[in-house]
């Protein structure tokens, strides 16, 4: 059982030193200066990440060290019932990381699409996330429109901010200057296009999300299903 949790939690660390890598890779290894790589940072702390982790991943990221030159990749494919999914990779090998990718839809009852095929069911966001304990929901979604925020979503334990993609940081940093504090921060393609899957195309469908999320390059999955509580326990 502990070798699965190291496991688990070795992968993870994999991909919270990528998101450093790539932040600090585009906007500078300075967290006061690029919001990306503090969002990344805090996640990474939040999560008990050793700091010198932390601090090799920046400066791999700002070229002070060598490693792997990772680059951003975004793939589309197609799941069981027509399910519609994005990927965001990080990858230093291309060819591998599609090889690896074409392979997992093809052995899960998928098929990769050709960029711009899925992506029209999708809106490319900025996301906050916020704990709602201890706020109201109108003061806040107030606040949140007031700095420039596009909706707020709303669910038991939390607010989602949503805002365009170029107003992310300048809306979280007004938030932050009103003492909010984010849990996440960062850019997501929200499905704007929901298809209605069966039972069984439901559970095929995890089964693809699975093995794509198993694989190291793959960083985020999206899809345009709302998967219900008993294709869960049935998968």
């Amino acid at each position: 059982r502990k070798g699965k949790q190291d496991a688990i939690r070795g992968k993870m660390f994999t991909k919270m030193s990528k998101e450093i890598i790539v932040a600090a890779k585009m906007g500078g290894g300075d967290i006061a200066m690029n919001p990306r790589l503090r969002v990344a940072v805090e996640k990474a702390r939040e999560n008990s990440m050793p700091v010198d982790n932390i601090k090799r991943a920046i400066a791999r990221g700002t070229g002070e060290i060598e490693g792997a030159d990772y680059e951003e990749i975004v793939y589309e494919g197609y799941g069981p019932g027509g399910a519609a999914i994005i990927l965001e990779c990080y990858s230093e090998n291309r060819n591998r990381t599609v090889g690896e990718v074409r392979h997992a839809f093809s052995k899960n009852g998928g098929n990769m699409a050709e960029n711009g095929s899925v992506a029209w069911q999708f809106k490319h966001v900025g996301q906050i996330v916020v704990d709602r304990s201890g706020k109201d929901e109108d003061e806040f979604t107030l606040m949140a429109l007031e700095a420039g925020a596009e909706d707020v979503l709303v669910d038991e334990d939390s607010f989602t901010v949503v805002t365009a993609m170029e107003d992310l940081h300048r809306v979280n940093g007004a938030l932050e200057k009103d003492g909010v504090k984010a849990q996440d921060v960062g850019l997501l393609y929200m499905p704007t296009n929901k298809a209605d899957l069966t039972q069984e195309d439901q559970i095929k469908l995890l089964k693809l999300l699975d093995a794509l999320d198993d694989l190291d390059d793959v960083q985020e999955t999206y899809v345009n299903v709302d998967i219900a509580e008993e294709a869960l326990q049935e998968a």
